[in-house]
């Protein structure tokens, strides 16, 4: 379904809902602003992310035996005393966090019902993603499914977070000419990831169904891996009844009061959803459908919970 059906209720600060504008998503920085989740790292302590590297820094770990080559000012020296034997100290080093907004592309995102587009929705959920990220203190990146278009490189606080804005825009105000997919994208995320790294995840429930399964468990190994399914409520629950749309100056009808045609119209718009989120967690991915009428930021609440064990 790629007709294009205009929202019967125009956003503040958007094209009509069909378009996102950079205002309204910078505006988007006060949904966020009040919310402080607390980000845990391996230890359950709020602040920068935690390295598993063993190093110079600011969090002790551990103690271990001496070895030949260990910095003498980092003996322990109440172990030493109470083992007879010199250990030598270790600490958690510091790091800053990447927060790695994915956004599908693909064309039935440029759709909607009810408030405002699919892509619109997108865009808000990408920029509450970014505006959370710059609160934590992560550097914050972006990309899309594209052979020619670079992601948006690393940054941290406002700067960060306007750069990724500006690119949600572009991408989000009409459909890309070139669209590569979700894998492509993918494969973008896997050579900019590090282990520790927050990935949101942006895209219609169909390409994520176009995903192997086995690509999740990996990610989610040494990620924080959240999905949001942008959906319209025509999409999941449709009217019994005739519903017309109009697409490239067509008028095509579709009657959804035939029990035939809606349960083909379930397989192809519902069903997806469900998968989803069925499956997903129990791949360690956090998931929640985000229809254009929601509040952009009622995902956050997935936010904040205990991160994934980096090995």
């Amino acid at each position: 379904m790629d007709g294009r059906a205009v929202p019967a209720k125009p956003v503040s600060g958007s094209d009509n809902g069909i378009r996102p504008s950079l205002s309204e998503l910078v505006a988007l920085r006060g949904s966020v602003s009040g919310r402080r989740n607390a980000k845990l790292g391996r230890q359950g302590v709020t602040g920068h992310s935690l390295s598993p590297l063993r190093g110079r820094g600011m969090e002790y770990a551990e103690s271990r035996d001496y070895v030949a080559g260990d910095d003498a000012r980092h003996i322990d020296w109440r172990l030493t005393a109470r083992t007879g034997r010199a250990h030598t100290k270790l600490f958690q080093a510091e790091r800053e966090r990447l927060t790695l907004i994915v956004a599908d592309t693909a064309p039935s995102l440029y759709f909607g019902t009810r408030v405002r587009f699919k892509s619109v929705q997108a865009a808000r959920a990408g920029a509450v993603a970014a505006w959370a990220a710059a609160r934590d203190g992560d550097r914050i990146a972006a990309l899309r499914g594209s052979v020619r278009e670079a992601p948006v490189t690393p940054a941290s606080g406002a700067r960060g977070a306007l750069r990724v804005l500006d690119a949600l825009v572009r991408w989000y105000s009409q459909a890309p000419e070139e669209d590569a997919g979700l894998n492509v994208a993918l494969d973008h995320a896997q050579r900019l990831l590090r282990p520790g790294s927050r990935v949101v995840l942006l895209a219609d429930p169909r390409s994520i169904a176009d995903i192997p399964e086995r690509r999740w468990p990996a990610l989610a190994q040494h990620h924080e891996v959240i999905v949001l399914l942008l959906t319209d409520p025509l999409e999941t629950a449709p009217p019994k009844s005739a519903v017309p749309f109009s697409t490239d100056g067509h008028r095509v009808e579709i009657d959804l009061a035939s029990a035939a045609q809606r349960q083909r119209w379930l397989r192809e718009f519902a069903a997806p959803v469900e998968a989803a989120i069925a499956s997903l967690p129990s791949r360690g991915v956090r998931v929640q459908a985000l229809p254009g009428d929601a509040p952009s930021e009622s995902w956050l609440p997935l936010l904040g919970r205990t991160r994934p064990m980096v090995a």
